[in-house]
């Protein structure tokens, strides 16, 4: 029999703090709003600030001609849901001035929770080579728009 909150995880809204999560959100139509350096310098400088993310740890992240890849560690105050609205308006607001236009994103975005037997650093490896496995470029070094924060073992974070 399913429980007082399974209405929640149904509707996919259900997120733990101080969990860390996968995440993906593709721009409106897979439009390549970022294959040019402007736009995607923009994006990618908005999509990492403080401002973006709160309370939350970008851990790694990679932004792709028409997506964003991130790995990020919950903070305590905000459901991933609001995180990622607060995030993808602040790179909307860079983007272009407020008043009709296309949308940049879609609405939905796509979320797994890592389980613990998961090793975070091949997580992050795993989002940051997506330029080399699309082809765009034949050394992640020369791929501008990702970064990383490599972990040591006594600093991981809790799963």
């Amino acid at each position: 029999m399913p429980g007082q909150r399974s209405h929640a995880l149904r509707r996919g809204c259900w997120s733990q703090p101080g969990g860390i999560y996968l995440l993906t959100f593709v721009t409106e139509g897979r439009r390549p709003w970022f294959a040019e350096w402007d736009p995607a310098s923009r994006i990618a400088r908005a999509l990492a600030s403080v401002e973006a993310w709160g309370d939350v740890s970008l851990l790694c992240w990679v932004l792709m001609p028409d997506h964003w890849h991130g790995v990020l560690q919950l903070g305590s105050r905000e459901p991933l849901s609001r995180c990622v609205g607060r995030a993808r308006a602040h790179a909307t607001r860079t983007w272009k001035p407020p008043g009709d236009g296309p949308r940049l994103w879609q609405r939905s975005f796509h979320d797994r929770a890592l389980r613990a037997e998961e090793r975070l650093v091949d997580v992050a490896r795993y989002v940051v080579m997506n330029p080399l496995r699309a082809g765009l470029v034949r050394r992640i070094g020369d791929y501008p728009y990702w970064d990383a924060v490599w972990i040591s073992q006594d600093a991981a974070p809790a799963m």
